[in-house]
């Protein structure tokens, strides 16, 4: 009963932060590899699938709202495509351990650069100017 209780909550916070913009399919997949024990694979496929109904319900209501530039959008997708056609061949290639590390290794460089430009903008740590006549 436990582990539907936790597997409900990941998914709940998963879908709200993916929602939010804030990668929450990269929460579900360490939820599934360290938790569940899935393999990464197996949880990459588990977080696609769980990917697709909340992105249609975010870009209905990012729509609605004239959040979404479509121009760019549209380029973004146009490259998006053959990057993830590359990508899965990649995979194929390259045992799924290392596959783990790659993904751990992404998860720590963008935590760390979010981390400092968050420190850079926080008002607290900007440069003072003096008031000098």
């Amino acid at each position: 009963m436990m582990s539907w209780i936790w597997s409900a909550l990941a998914a709940f916070g998963s879908g709200a932060l993916g929602a939010m913009g804030l990668g929450g399919g990269g929460i579900l997949v360490i939820y599934l590899t360290l938790v569940v024990g899935m393999p990464q694979l197996q949880a990459q496929g588990v977080n696609l699938l769980f990917f697709l109904p909340c992105a249609v319900i975010s870009l209905i209501i990012n729509a609605k709202r004239k959040l979404i530039d479509w121009r760019n959008a549209l380029w973004i997708a146009l490259g998006g495509l053959p990057a993830t056609l590359l990508g899965i061949w990649l995979s194929d290639l390259i045992d799924a351990r290392w596959i783990g590390y790659i993904f751990a290794g992404l998860l720590i460089f963008i935590g760390v650069r979010e981390l400092f430009s968050g420190v850079a903008k926080c008002s607290f740590f900007a440069k003072k100017e003096s008031k000098k006549p």
